[in-house]
């Protein structure tokens, strides 16, 4: 899909610098990727403390002598 941004040079410059790429293209999908990662992790780490767990519950039982 191609489209037209307005993106700050001297992040862009910066970006292609640090990620080592040749291409402007290939260093904001590397950025869009990276981003996406990020936030999905994000979403799962908001989940820790919240699963409950019944206190007689014997994980060593069910795994088989």
């Amino acid at each position: 899909m191609e489209t037209n941004l307005t993106i700050d040079s001297t992040l862009l410059k910066y970006a292609l610098q640090i990620s080592g790429m040749k291409a402007e293209t290939e260093t904001v999908n590397l950025a869009l990727e990276e981003f996406i990662k990020r936030r999905k992790g994000e979403n799962v780490i908001s989940l820790f403390n919240t699963v409950e767990y019944y206190e007689n519950y014997d994980y060593k039982k069910l795994r088989g002598k």
